[in-house]
Parts: C-alpha cells; structure tokens; sequence
C-alpha cells in the first residue's frame, strides 16, 4: 500500500491518510482503477453504496493520481478507508487543483510528504448511507519538502463545498492546523528543523517554477 490510514470507525472516515510522493512516481500511468472496495479487516469500513444517492462524492484522501506507479497502489487507493463524502464542487474544483498542484511540486522537489483528512466539529451531525458516514464540514492537507536546500511546509483547509479564490486564501502554517486539530505531524523531525518548517510558510515560495 502506498499511504498510511488511520480509520476513525464511529465516523466511518479517516482521521487522516499519509504518503509520500516521489517525482518520478507521477510520471508513470497506471490506468484509474475506480473500484470501490471494503476492507473486512477494518472495523466500521463503509461500503460504497453508502454514498449512492447521498448528494457526496467519494472524494479521495489520497488521490487515484498519486498512485499511477503501481496497479496494486493503486487498486488499494480505492478502499473505502481512504474515502471522505465530499461535495462535488470541493472534489473537482479547489480540491483537484491541489492536488494537481502537489504533483508538479512533488516533481520540483523530488519528493514531499502529504497528510490529508477530514475535520469535524461538534455541529457536522450529517451522517449518510446505512453505515452511518459522517459528514465533514471541512478538509485538511499538509505538506513538506524535506529534501529541499531550505525545507518547508504548509497546510491548507478547505470547507466541504464549492471554494472559490485563490489557493493561498486557503493557506496556513502547519503549528496553525496542529493546534486547531491537536495533532503534531512530524514528530520525527529533528527540532530545529520541525519548528522552523512547522512555524512559518510562505505561498509563494512553494508556488514558484524552478
């Protein structure tokens, strides 16, 4: 498997999905697999028929594009574990920009660590399907070039529905995210390097050509 899930069984979603992508991964072309499948092996694994009809994509954690170097990556890519409902202007408007955008910078960089998931808050009651899926109010990604002279990171968060503007409205530090979602990302990075690259962010600086 390409990616890391850790599955949240009472909302039937990912707390959050993980990977690395390599350059050269995203030039090869495995073809898209879309077989949605359920994980008997994970405890409250959906099924995909919980979304037919629910007015939500199957919005990819770790998206089917970043797992073209293998048929088995990718094939995995579409177990349901990986799968939040996501509206549909968010899944193929800024959502697939990023991640369009992750796949030039991964080539850029020659590699970067992602973590994407689901957040919740106390009022996303929404639950859709027989298994009962939560829906989420909003979604987060982070990112970070270690291999860079200078490593950086960022993260972003996008509200489930039609998000228009500019990517970097949606931009913030990493310490930022960490502290709305209390987790802390990269905690095998050495210090000076995690809190510098964890502090502070600059758009412009992951947006440029080289």
């Amino acid at each position: 498997m390409g990616f890391t899930v850790s599955f949240n069984k009472d909302n039937g979603t990912p707390n959050y999905v993980a990977w690395e992508l390599l350059g050269e991964e995203v030039k090869t072309d495995v073809d898209r697999s879309d077989n949605f499948w359920t994980d008997p092996d994970i405890e409250g694994c959906p099924s995909t028929k919980d979304y037919t009809r629910s007015g939500y994509d199957r919005g990819h954690m770790c998206p089917a594009a970043d797992q073209k170097w293998s048929q088995e990556a990718m094939d995995d890519c579409f177990v349901m574990a990986n799968i939040c409902p996501q509206d549909h202007g968010l899944n193929a408007g800024a959502w697939n920009t990023l991640e369009s955008k992750e796949r030039q910078w991964a080539k850029r960089d020659s590699a970067i660590m992602i973590i994407a998931g689901p957040i919740y808050e106390t009022t996303d009651t929404k639950r859709i399907g027989n298994a009962g899926v939560r829906v989420p109010g909003a979604f987060f990604k982070v990112l970070m070039a270690p291999y860079v002279d200078e490593p950086r990171g960022i993260a972003f968060v996008y509200p489930n529905m039609t998000s228009p503007g500019n990517m970097q409205d949606y931009s913030m530090s990493i310490d930022e995210l960490e502290k709305i979602l209390g987790y802390d990302f990269f905690p095998a990075l050495p210090d000076e390097i995690e809190n510098k690259v964890e502090a502070t962010y600059s758009f412009k600086e992951w947006n440029i050509s080289k």
